[in-house]
């Protein structure tokens, strides 16, 4: 009866566990389909705010434009139409409130009852123009043509170099410059982080007295505690600052900084794991070393970090999976421009910091909404592509040692 009961237990608390393990790959599985499906969206939108129409005179030939080419027109670069296949005449820009300029108050309407009438009519008899619109003004019998505006596509989304969702007429949704922004301030803090967290790790496991590591290691570990907004107002008090004066900049916020402090945010991450790793390495094998006339740093070298190898790499991807992920920190010390950057002295915009500081502004279910969802997506698979690469590593790691 005892055996039997046992057993029941065993089974159940295997049960309890499975269906743990399962509960969890499903809410991962979801949350990543749930993140690609909402990402997804801003590819079958056009660049353009809903309720809103880009119209031009019937007699004008052009139907069709990209939005690279309507913002050009909108930012007075292009000013014929002959330079985007039409007739040569000048573009005649129409917003909804230069109505005034060509209509009087009377003419409009006490209560704008004529103002749809009168912007038809102003298409009409321009043959020029180019109106941009709520379509709750267009008149039912409308005579002017509406613009056929591409849908956003995936190469120019990641190609194009201007990031500014809520333009009008026609949202800019190149994410390059915020794609750059996040690998040279990831590269930045890992190439600080990993040479002083190694450093610091073979310190502790290999050369410090037990109560210096008892005293020093939690002190490091606290570090990873530290909410990352005090690690931001460490960053914009002292290293904005310092870099500002070091390098003789006009401003402080840049890339480095945002590299700095999140270097400082990885160590402890490297450092515990690679410490852990290097204090498994079997003590005969340091033994062996040392017998053989190898000195203490030699046997570092040659045994301790090869045998802990897969451990730094560890502690590395993790402490790069954090610089990439970072958003608080990087927003106050970065500068947030959300341009291409050429150095590490430059401001710059990262992917997390976007989609914090745009997120709460943008309409659910919108163009924005859904286009800071594609930049989640492009964050999840530089994730991923790193993992998946540190992965390989550790593989053919393994293999060589046995």
């Amino acid at each position: 009866m005892k055996t039997n009961f046992k057993r029941l237990k065993e089974k159940s608390i295997e049960c309890i566990l499975m269906l743990s393990s399962a509960a969890t790959s499903i809410i991962v599985v979801l949350i990543v389909f749930f993140l690609f499906m909402e990402g997804a969206g801003v590819f079958t939108k056009k660049p353009i705010e809903d309720g809103f129409l880009l119209a031009v005179s019937p007699s004008n030939p052009v139907k069709k434009l990209e939005p690279s080419q309507i913002k050009d027109i909108f930012d007075q670069k292009i000013t014929n139409w002959k330079e985007v296949g039409g007739k040569d005449e000048p573009i005649v820009l129409f917003r909804t409130s230069d109505i005034s300029t060509y209509y009087t108050d009377e003419e409009l309407g006490e209560n704008f009852e004529f103002f749809p009438a009168k912007i038809n009519e102003l298409i009409s008899k321009q043959p020029g123009i180019i109106a941009f619109f709520s379509d709750k003004y267009k008149a039912e019998n409308f005579s002017g043509r509406e613009l056929e505006i591409n849908k956003i596509k995936v190469f120019e989304f990641l190609s194009g170099e201007e990031w500014f969702p809520t333009a009008q007429p026609i949202a800019q949704m190149g994410v390059k410059p915020l794609i750059y922004g996040t690998l040279w301030v990831s590269l930045g803090a890992i190439l600080i982080a990993l040479p002083i967290g190694l450093a610091a790790a073979i310190f502790l496991s290999e050369i410090a007295r037990k109560k210096v590591r008892n005293l020093v290691k939690p002190l490091i570990e606290l570090l990873a505690g530290i909410p990352s907004v005090v690690y931001g107002f460490f960053g914009l008090v002292v290293i904005v600052p310092l870099i500002q004066s070091t390098f003789n900049l006009p401003v402080g916020e840049t890339g480095l900084a945002g590299s700095v402090v999140l270097a400082i945010m990885a160590l402890p991450t490297i450092i515990t794991l690679s410490e852990d790793a290097m204090r498994n390495t079997p003590r005969a094998m340091k033994e062996a070393s040392l017998a053989l006339g190898a000195s203490q740093w030699q046997t570092i070298y040659k045994v301790v970090i090869p045998h802990s190898a897969s451990g730094i790499t560890a502690g590395a991807i993790l402490g790069i999976g954090r610089a990439i992920g970072e958003t608080m920190a990087v927003l106050m010390v970065t500068g947030n421009a959300a341009v291409i950057p050429h150095t590490l002295l430059e401001p710059v915009r990262t992917i997390p910091a976007t989609i914090a500081a745009e997120l709460g502004e943008a309409p659910n279910g919108g163009l924005h909404y859904e286009a800071l969802f594609a930049l989640g997506c492009i964050l999840f698979i530089i994730t991923f592509g790193i993992n998946l690469l540190v992965e390989l590593v550790s593989s053919k790691q393994k293999h060589k040692k046995h």
